[in-house]
């Protein structure tokens, strides 16, 4: 049964999908500016990509800016990430730093969630889930396809595998060719969320062409969506004071909804 993730006074996977806001600053400062443009948002959630910053080989200044962050972001629950090369991300690490980042930054109990990449060794999933779980913090395991939309099947598969690997938030990002992409991203979100009973999810299409996969995540169950504060992580994300107003457009016209 699909459960529902409460991280401080946002509810994942009840009501209409939150909102996330990512951060790319390169820089302490940059990340400060960022920091402050969000923290005047009405979004749910933020994500430090960090692999965008220039000093993430330096664990140090890594914590150091997550306690910059965190004192402007105040109740803002905040997702740390560091996307590989592979799956879209700004640059490459070890598998071996990779998982001392992440452990090391959830040590600091200063985030309330991390996302951990499914295509890394599963003995390094299982440990920084027991690390994160250990420090009472929520963890996405995702996959992203930058290139293409895997089968139906095959998207079902790794969100299921991101379940039963003991992540809390399966995430799938995918780029479409065509609109039947879009179509099979859409389904096989719904065949997870109310087939098998996992959820939360975080599902999306990206570029143009996936648009509607972020604004009408709620209609085939997708529980969270990215919008760009200043500067977008990924492709097709549109800023997040629009993806609002549509997200709760279509909230309040859901079946059951003030009805």
């Amino acid at each position: 049964m699909s459960q529902i993730i409460r991280v401080k006074d946002v509810s994942i996977g009840e009501g209409h999908p939150k909102i996330c806001a990512p951060m790319v600053g390169t820089t302490m400062a940059l990340l400060e500016e960022e920091a402050l443009t969000i923290s005047e948002l009405s979004c749910d959630l933020v994500e430090w990509r960090v692999d965008y910053f220039n000093d993430v080989m330096n664990i140090d200044r890594v914590k150091e800016a997550l306690s910059h962050i965190k004192k402007i972001l105040m109740e803002k629950p905040l997702i740390f990430t560091f996307r590989n090369r592979a799956e879209g991300g700004q640059q490459t690490i070890s598998p071996a730093y990779y998982h001392h980042l992440l452990a090391s930054v959830i040590e600091t109990k200063q985030i309330e969630l991390v996302d951990v990449e499914l295509m890394m060794d599963e003995a390094i999933i299982h440990s920084l889930i027991s690390t994160a779980h250990k420090h009472q913090v929520v963890v996405i395991v995702s996959n992203h396809d930058f290139k293409q939309t895997p089968s139906t099947q095959e998207m079902v598969q790794r969100m299921i595998k991101a379940s039963e690997l003991g992540g809390d938030i399966p995430k799938l990002a995918v780029m479409p060719q065509c609109t039947s992409d879009v179509l099979a991203l859409m389904e096989a979100t719904r065949c997870v969320k109310e087939d098998h009973g996992i959820g939360p999810l975080i599902t999306m299409a990206m570029g143009g062409l996936g648009m509607v996969s972020r604004l009408a995540g709620e209609v085939f169950g997708s529980d969270l969506t990215f919008g760009a504060a200043k500067t977008a992580s990924a492709p097709g994300q549109i800023a997040a004071a629009e993806l609002q107003q549509v997200i709760q457009l279509i909230h309040r016209n859901m079946p059951g909804i003030n009805q």
